[in-house]
C-alpha cells in the first residue's frame, strides 16, 4: 500500500512539473529586410546554371557564395504551361539566418499562355553573409 501512495505522489508532482512547463514557439525577430537584384539568366554563374538545369523539374531551394556574393534560387516544378511568375513577398535578416518567402503566381483566368511545359524558378542575389538561408 506505502508503494502505490509514494508511485502516486511522485506520478502527480510529476504531473504539476510538466503542467508548469510550456513550450512557445517565438516567430523570428526581423533585423532588416535585405536589397537584392534580380539575376538575368546570362548572367547566373554557369556551374548554379547547371545546377538549376539539374533540378528545375522539382521544387527547389538553392543557396550558392561565390566569397562576394549570396545566390537564392526558389522554383517552383514542372508547370504545364507557360505565364508564371513568383514574386518575392519577404527576404529579412534575422539574428542567425537570412528568410526568404516567394509566392508562385499563375496566369489569369482567360490569359493566352504558351502552351509548353515550363519551370518557374528566381534567382536572387544578395551581398555575401556567412548566414544560413530559410525558405518560408
Amino acid at each position: 500500500m506505502k508503494k502505490s501512495k509514494r508511485f502516486a505522489g511522485v506520478l502527480l508532482a510529476l504531473l504539476l512539473f510538466l503542467g508548469g512547463c510550456s513550450v512557445e514557439k517565438s516567430e523570428p525577430k526581423k533585423m532588416k529586410d535585405l536589397d537584392f537584384t534580380l539575376v538575368e539568366d546570362s548572367q547566373v554563374p554557369e556551374n548554379l546554371k547547371a545546377l538549376i538545369e539539374e533540378k528545375k523539374a522539382a521544387e527547389m531551394k538553392i543557396t550558392m557564395d561565390d566569397g562576394e556574393s549570396k545566390y537564392i534560387v526558389a522554383g517552383y516544378g514542372t508547370q504545364k504551361t507557360g505565364g508564371y511568375s513568383i514574386s518575392v513577398d519577404e527576404l529579412y535578416l534575422t539574428d542567425n539566418a537570412i528568410h526568404i518567402n516567394t509566392t508562385l503566381i499563375g496566369p489569369a483566368k482567360g490569359e493566352m499562355v504558351p502552351e509548353a511545359t515550363s519551370f518557374p524558378y528566381v534567382v536572387l542575389r544578395i551581398a555575401y553573409l556567412d548566414k544560413s538561408v530559410v525558405f518560408e
